[in-house]
């Protein structure tokens, strides 16, 4: 569930850089994004939990040093592309004034 969240955060993400000067949406599609980073991490949090709540310490140890690797990516990456559309937006103000 967590890797649908994280995937849904970067193409919000991305529609949000691509849309940031042609569209108003951006702001929508950048809170979009945002919160399902979010959802992300509560996410893969709520899987470890249940995974200690079971007792499945084999699980623990085989899945969550990859994903915690994964999630890592996901959330850097659309924090850093969602500050893009941001700086986007402020260099176009500053060239208009």
């Amino acid at each position: 569930m967590w890797l649908i969240f994280g995937i849904g955060a970067i193409i919000f993400a991305l529609l949000n850089v691509i849309t940031t000067i042609k569209n108003k949406n951006a702001e929508r599609y950048r809170f979009l994004s945002l919160s399902l980073t979010f959802l992300t991490v509560c996410a893969f949090y709520f899987d470890g939990v249940s995974r200690v709540i079971k007792e499945d310490w084999s699980g623990l140890m085989d899945i969550m040093p990859t994903m915690s690797k994964a999630l890592w990516v996901l959330v850097i990456l659309s924090i850093t592309v969602n500050s893009v559309s941001i700086f986007k937006k402020m260099i176009r103000k500053i060239n208009l004034i």
